[in-house]
């Protein structure tokens, strides 16, 4: 099933989003994360336990995403 979105204001589009995560997250063990993210949490745990993460405030990393330099 596909909802014609291209006609829907910025506000209708995100509460078609919250609804849809609303749905979602009510049973999350039904969502299976991809197979990357697993990896991804892996090299995550070896960066800190090697010393070698990076931490960025939350203030810090949107900047950096509106940047471009993610």
């Amino acid at each position: 099933m596909l909802i014609a979105t291209e006609n829907l204001s910025r506000s209708e589009k995100l509460r078609i989003i919250e609804q849809l995560w609303d749905e979602l997250s009510r049973d999350p063990g039904s969502v299976e994360s991809p197979a990357w993210h697993a990896d991804a949490l892996r090299e995550a745990e070896t960066q800190v336990a090697n010393g070698e993460a990076k931490f960025l405030d939350w203030e810090q990393a949107k900047a950096r995403l509106r940047q471009g330099d993610a």
